[in-house]
């Protein structure tokens, strides 16, 4: 008998009336799909957060490379005129160190950061950066942007003067603090908070005044923006050091933020292995529903077995059966899956409305089901084709390695024997 004649049978068992013994495999089908949605719903939202935090780093903090001149033969501003690489979309120079923010009801600790007032006026950053208040233009040295929990924690606001405290080293070699008013030109945020907690910005110029005489206390280093920083990083440093040459640091965001992303990607695998396992279980539902199969078509299979069927074919029938319906399943366990992934913010924003209208009925309710302080509110969908064809490829060859033993106990049932039970 053919393999055609082995395929045909086993769709007529999975499409077959609900007392042959169909109705098991549809419903380990439909448990296959069921278990499926939460993985591909998972990987979805693991994706698009991870990328729309990591965008966040990029754009609005590490940037995309940095550049770092160890052998001190130039200044930052030469070294600027020589990074014109084809990849290199913006170049601009950076200073950052610490310090104590000092506003009208209280200080904190802050991240200074002096860059060139053009960084602010770049794509990435007008796509990532929001204004809280006041206006993100630089017009004078005595200006700053404070991150929106910094300005809260000081109780600062647009507009108002706060007083920066760094430390320079005097002659005798003495460390004295030394206060810098500044106005706040505004107040932004990153939409992360991780990002923006601590920022205090000012111009690059700024920057030379407040970290003059301080020694040790700041890094400068020239920020790049490239085309494609998820593609073209590697080949954009290999390009700097050699038109550079030696005595220069050339570092990629993936080398800067290596410790964070290693921290995202670990806590994805994690949950997808989690749910791995839902998915495992479903399919081990098949092993059930091929034995329940195998009992109700008896009649079937001591036909077959006198009409001359090899132990064989027989065990291929349920097999094919098993991988059909692991097919079905993981279709359209990954079809609902992405169906409701690709929707999930306007899901999370309805639950949420729903979440506030029980909660404190028409007043303005702030439940927040994620957040913002630790996740995004709203993230880009990210779909990682390879991934899901390897979910539905195990979740497939699950469900044959699961009916395996009940297909092979099938084919080595005997006609005779069957016969004497019916």
């Amino acid at each position: 008998m053919s393999g055609g004649a082995v395929f045909f049978i086993a769709i007529r068992y999975l499409l077959g009336r609900a007392k042959e013994g169909g109705r098991y495999l549809r419903t380990a089908a439909a448990g296959i799909a069921v278990s499926l949605v939460p993985i591909i719903v998972t990987l979805i939202v693991a994706d698009g957060m991870i990328r729309g935090i990591t965008d966040r780093y990029l754009e609005l903090g590490t940037g995309h490379v940095q550049v770092y001149d160890f052998a001190g033969a130039e200044s930052l501003e030469e070294i600027k005129g020589k990074v014109a690489v084809q990849d290199v979309r913006g170049a601009w120079l950076e200073s950052q160190g610490m310090g104590v923010l000092v506003g009208g009801k209280g200080k904190a600790a802050a991240s200074i950061r002096a860059l060139e007032s053009g960084f602010w006026e770049d794509e990435g950053v007008s796509a990532y950066l929001e204004v809280v208040s006041g206006n993100a233009r630089f017009e004078a040295d005595n200006e700053v942007f404070l991150g929106e929990s910094l300005a809260k924690s000081i109780g600062a606001e647009a507009g108002d003067m706060v007083r920066l405290m760094t430390v320079r080293v005097a002659n005798d070699g003495r460390s004295v603090p030394r206060m810098t008013p500044f106005k706040v030109k505004a107040v932004v945020s990153a939409g992360y908070r991780e990002i923006d907690a601590l920022w205090c910005i000012t111009t690059y110029d700024a920057g030379k005044r407040i970290f003059a005489g301080a020694q040790n206390a700041s890094n400068s280093f020239l920020l790049l923006k490239i085309n494609d920083p998820y593609k073209d990083a590697d080949s954009c440093v290999r390009s700097l050091y050699a038109r550079l040459g030696a005595g220069y640091g050339v570092y990629t965001w993936k080398e800067m933020q290596r410790a964070q992303y290693s921290s995202y990607e670990s806590t994805r695998q994690i949950l997808l292995f989690i749910m791995a396992l839902i998915v495992i279980i479903a399919a081990v539902n098949v092993s059930s529903a091929t034995s329940m199969l195998a009992i109700e078509r008896q009649k079937d299979i001591a036909a077959l077995k006198a009409a001359g069927a090899s132990p064989a074919f027989t065990s291929r029938i349920f097999v094919w059966a098993a991988f059909i319906t692991g097919l079905i399943g993981a279709v359209a366990g990954i079809a609902a899956g992405l169906c409701i992934g690709l929707s999930i913010n306007h899901i999370i924003k309805a639950l949420e409305a729903v979440i506030n209208f029980f909660m404190f009925g028409f007043s303005a309710g702030h439940f927040k089901l994620l957040d913002p302080n630790y996740y995004l509110e709203r993230f880009p969908i990210i779909i990682d084709w390879l991934a899901i064809l390897i979910i539905g490829v195990f979740t497939v060859i699950c469900s044959m390695v699961a009916s395996y033993l009940p297909a092979k106990r099938a084919g080595t049932l005997k006609p005779l024997e069957i016969l004497r039970k019916l």
